[in-house]
């Protein structure tokens, strides 16, 4: 699942998905208010009214940069941590990258779009005696922004249980993190073809990668937009901290992918890698569902 164009400076730049497995969160969880009768014809539940999601990560490859989007959960928790997710699959963080021809040390930025333990738990490891942590990427520089670090470091009641601090401090204390400028501007540019914007409905200042790519804007969507399932507006998950903040979000982004024909990278959806969406007489809905490759 790789794409790749070439850039005006005659650099080529790859873009490849990296699946680092799938976990399971209750339905109910995922669609808030929305009845099961609804949800489940886009997102069918298992006995336990569970559903099974991906932790699907991007990783650019543009010149010298290799900049890893997300890390999944990783794998230092506690077996009984774990069982409450249900994780399955044969994809890890390792083995995704190797397919691609890449290793862990070869990234040289791990951009974190928010601190949840699904979203960055794989940027921290045990270190080699198991009683210690360090960055999972010795070579990488970590991306995060002050308002989600503060954020997440003084949690308040209804996020502590995501933001775990195994994730979180060790990549301080590593000297390796960076501070992504939060400023009036909708957007701001990280990296050479990346643009970021925040939102923060689902917690405070989680950023959405835009990434020009030849003809096309790819937009990471994290948790703005879970699955296509949750294109209709109030389809907004229990997880939220604002959930009306995330609808007046959706409904100014959606409209805007609409109008532009943005290409949306959905991290969390299991079966869809990447929609489109448009008009209609109902608001904004799928238009067209595809996997990367089929750009």
């Amino acid at each position: 699942m790789e794409n790749t164009y070439h850039c005006e400076k005659s650099k080529r730049m790859n873009l490849h998905v990296i699946n680092t497995g799938y976990f399971k969160l209750d339905g109910g969880a995922m669609f808030g208010v929305v009845p099961k009768s609804l949800w489940s014809r886009t997102n069918e539940p298992d006995a336990n009214n569970m559903c099974t999601w991906s932790m699907r990560s991007l990783l650019i490859e543009d010149g010298d940069r290799l900049v890893l989007i997300d890390t999944g959960i990783g794998n230092k928790q506690s077996e009984k941590f774990f069982s409450h997710y249900y994780l399955h699959g044969d994809h890890s963080l390792d083995s995704s990258l190797a397919a691609k021809g890449f290793h862990r040390d070869d990234i040289t930025d791990v951009f974190l779009t928010h601190l949840h333990f699904d979203h960055c738990g794989g940027a921290i490891e045990y270190d080699s005696s198991k009683d210690a942590f360090r960055p999972a990427f010795k070579n990488a520089q970590f991306w995060s922004n002050k308002d989600q670090w503060k954020w997440a470091t003084e949690p308040n009641p209804r996020e502590k249980a995501s933001f775990l601090k195994e994730n979180i401090l060790p990549i301080e204390e590593s000297g390796q993190l960076n501070w992504v400028d939060v400023n009036d501007d909708r957007t701001t540019n990280v990296f050479n073809n990346v643009d970021v914007f925040f939102a923060n409905g689902h917690t405070d200042k989680q950023m959405i990668p835009i990434i020009k790519y030849g003809d096309h804007k790819i937009v990471f969507m994290a948790d703005l937009l879970p699955s296509v399932g949750h294109i209709p507006l109030p389809y907004v998950m229990g997880y939220d901290t604002r959930p009306l903040l995330t609808m007046a979000e959706k409904k100014s982004f959606l409209d805007e992918c609409a109008d532009n024909e943005y290409v949306m990278f959905l991290e969390h959806d299991s079966v869809n890698e990447c929609c489109t969406v448009q008009h209609t007489e109902k608001g904004v809905r799928l238009k067209d569902a595809f996997s990367f490759d089929q750009l």
